[in-house]
């Protein structure tokens, strides 16, 4: 692998993790174990039955959760505790050819798992504000089947992965964004047509 194909897996594990840490982290130790993959000496860890059995039930959970309106931000909100420090690790990890991990790679691992935990859920908590399930619903399986695809990917295409995963969760925190405006919008106008109404 070229550094910059090196650089550009680490960076995605680190995104990853920070849309959905556990299945990342289970995806990693089954593709190590498997032997689809031969992982750096510091994400060895990840193919642990123990590492592999708790990401795995984790990971059942959080697909659970993650479909609940409400729910969904309280558990991203706990999430910021593991999404943050998972992302910090895989990325130093599959940046560190000796195994010991460098604090500038945890630093900017941590970074970019924040940013796409921070997109995922500000979108999230702003589709909360709809009244009906459904969007909720459909946000939850596309983020599954984004970070399925680009964990399919990660090992061979880290770049493809890496803008996958960035762009859809850009294009959807924009789209979620001017949504917000159109009801804001007409609410207000509403609202201001109601209060003139009554004087």
């Amino acid at each position: 692998m070229s550094d910059a194909h090196i650089f550009a897996l680490g960076l995605a594990l680190a995104c990853l993790a920070g849309v959905r840490a556990y299945l990342t982290v289970f995806g990693v130790g089954i593709a190590g174990l498997m032997g689809w993959v031969e992982l750096p000496q510091a994400l060895a860890v990840t193919t642990s039955p123990w590492v592999l059995g708790t990401a795995g039930a984790l990971a059942v959970v959080e697909f659970s959760a993650d479909k609940i309106p409400g729910v969904d931000s309280g558990w991203d909100l706990l999430q910021t505790l593991a999404r943050v420090p998972a992302g910090a690790f895989l990325a130093a990890a599959a940046l560190s050819d000796d195994g010991q991990l460098s604090t500038g790679w945890l630093v900017a691992g941590g970074g970019a798992a924040l940013g796409t935990h921070a997109l995922k859920a500000g979108t999230r908590a702003l589709i909360n504000a709809s009244p009906e399930p459904l969007s909720n619903w459909a946000a939850s399986a596309s983020e599954d089947t984004v970070a399925l695809a680009a964990l399919g990917l990660v090992f061979v295409y880290p770049w493809v992965a890496l803008a996958l995963l960035l762009g859809v969760l850009g294009t959807g925190a924009l789209l979620v964004f001017w949504l917000a405006r159109w009801v804001w919008r007409r609410t207000g106008g509403i609202i201001e047509g109601q209060t003139g109404a009554t004087r």
